[in-house]
């Protein structure tokens, strides 16, 4: 933790010099080329420091994670009822079937796994993998922390409002009115989505290699980039409907580049109950840009965090970087505003195990795919307002 403060520390006296020497150096809002390789390299180590915290942060968290007790200690009076042992793919004797299963490449499947069978052929993993692996996604995917989850088991109808009731004036004594109430639908459905993690033999072999962690760690990061891009940029058809295919695209820039004043714009698009919990999503290269951009009154827009889990603020508003949002190109979406907790996404069932037999074993390698059912929808548009690029 000392060494996480003392880089954000680092990090913002960086971010000072850099800029104090915008300041001094620029002439008619221009900077020359010789100034500007200067600051570009000054801001450069800004970023690549906000990376190296952001990495120790999930490292500390995951760290913390499976550093946590397997077995829970005995708290109880000598000879009292220790309660109901967890059954199924809660119990500890699924999840050491599921061990031994890994490791010998499913050659030795007990039958207590024969319980969380999958339709397709796999092993549902047992609820702790579900649980770490669900800590591992919302760690490597940045919409799964801000977004709504919901587990499902079939599919899911969200009802939304279509009208909005009004209130009305009328005489003492006069009839109430009342105006019918609409309703539209949104309904999660369910995309399968697997990724497949390799293996070599002489680690699956190798009691001291936790194999456990290190599946569950690959198929996080795996599962949750893909999940990530989807969740911002799918199409809706067999995968999740994108953020920035459902969103209102608000305000539209005037020139290549985004100006302050279109900040501010975008900000205020938004309307006011959705703001109270509102963030802005951006690429880090368009974050690079944005970072010079100051207010009337001379004072920078982009101000870092000092705290660990406390994000950057744009405007007093928190700041999420993902490298699945597009560039700031001609006509494409550049910045992302809004409450994300409107995005609803619904996780389908468990998520499932199995080998992929001869696969690699020309390579003295073992595979092991891992399977889920995921989708994703904006419930409400106007929830999240989008910048895009003149273009």
């Amino acid at each position: 933790m000392d060494k996480i403060l003392a880089m954000r520390e680092k990090r913002a006296a960086l971010w000072e010099q850099a800029k104090a020497f915008l300041d001094e150096h620029t002439h008619d809002g221009h900077l020359t080329a010789e100034d500007a390789k200067s600051y570009e390299q000054m801001e450069s180590e800004v970023l690549a420091l906000g990376k190296d915290i952001e990495r120790l942060e999930r490292q500390a968290i995951l760290d913390a994670q499976l550093a946590k007790p397997t077995a829970v200690a005995i708290t109880n009076m000598p000879g009292a009822s220790l309660g109901k042992d967890k059954q199924g793919r809660a119990s500890d004797a699924y999840r050491a079937a599921m061990l031994k299963a890994l490791r010998t490449n499913f050659r030795q499947v007990e039958n207590v796994l024969q319980e969380g069978t999958d339709a397709s052929g796999g092993y549902l993993v047992p609820e702790e993998y579900d649980k770490r692996l669900i800590d591992v996604l919302s760690e490597e995917n940045v919409l799964r922390s801000l977004a709504t989850t919901i587990t499902t088991s079939g599919e899911h109808k969200i009802n939304i409002a279509a009208t909005k009731p009004a209130a009305s004036w009328i005489e003492e004594g006069a009839p109430l009115t009342f105006g019918d109430a609409t309703f539209d639908q949104i309904v999660l459905d369910a995309h399968k989505l697997h990724v497949a993690v390799k293996v070599t033999e002489e680690l699956l072999y190798d009691n001291a290699f936790k194999l456990e962690s290190y599946l569950i760690e690959q198929f996080g990061k795996a599962l949750g980039n893909a999940e990530e891009d989807a969740f911002l940029n799918g199409d809706g058809v067999h995968k999740p409907k994108g953020l920035l295919a459902t969103g209102q695209t608000s305000v539209t820039t005037a020139a290549a580049d985004i100006k302050a004043d279109e900040l501010v714009t975008l900000v205020y698009s938004l309307k006011r109950p959705y703001r109270k919990n509102a963030a802005f999503l951006v690429n880090d290269q368009t974050l690079a840009s944005i970072r010079k951009l100051k207010d009337n009154n001379g004072a920078y827009l982009w101000q870092p965090s000092y705290q660990m889990g406390e994000p950057d603020r744009l405007l007093g508003y928190p700041v999420y970087t993902s490298a699945y949002m597009p560039t700031a190109a001609a006509g494409k979406i550049a910045l992302a505003f809004g409450d994300y907790a409107y995005y609803n996404i619904g996780d389908r069932g468990t998520r499932s195990l199995q080998e992929l037999k001869e696969l690699f074993a020309g390579n003295g390698m073992v595979a092991y795919l891992m399977k889920e059912r995921v989708d994703g929808k904006l419930v409400l548009a106007e929830a999240v307002q989008l910048l895009k690029i003149k273009g």
